[in-house]
């Protein structure tokens, strides 16, 4: 019974490892970045709604529920702030309460896993 149980254990611990927070480090340098973000002034004018989470643990999936580190070696996505959204791969809202967060252009999704 032991030996079933072991693979198995390891295998639902390699499939959710996988799935992380959605931990970012705002870098400095754009060649730096996974992902290029320009931040909106309107929600209406964005790809993603992002809730900034004050815990880690918070970050959960991919629905716009962001925990900042400290060190880039922390983060899953390093992104960089672009002043233009011409030079963006994704256009943000930031959220000021948690259930406001999530897709509005699901196309691009991908950019986050």
């Amino acid at each position: 019974m032991k030996r079933i149980i072991f693979p198995i254990f390891v295998f639902f611990t390699i499939i959710f490892s996988n799935v992380k927070a959605q931990t970012v480090f705002s870098v400095q340098y754009k060649s730096d970045a996974k992902v290029k973000v320009f931040v909106a002034q309107y929600k209406s004018d964005a790809d993603l709604v992002v809730y900034k989470c004050p815990y880690k643990s918070d970050a959960t999936g991919n629905d716009g529920l962001w925990y900042f580190t400290s060190y880039k070696s922390d983060a899953k996505f390093p992104i960089y702030f672009c002043d233009y959204k011409s030079d963006a791969d994704i256009v943000i809202y930031f959220a000021d309460y948690k259930s406001d967060a999530g897709w509005k252009n699901s196309s691009k999704k991908q950019l986050f896993y």
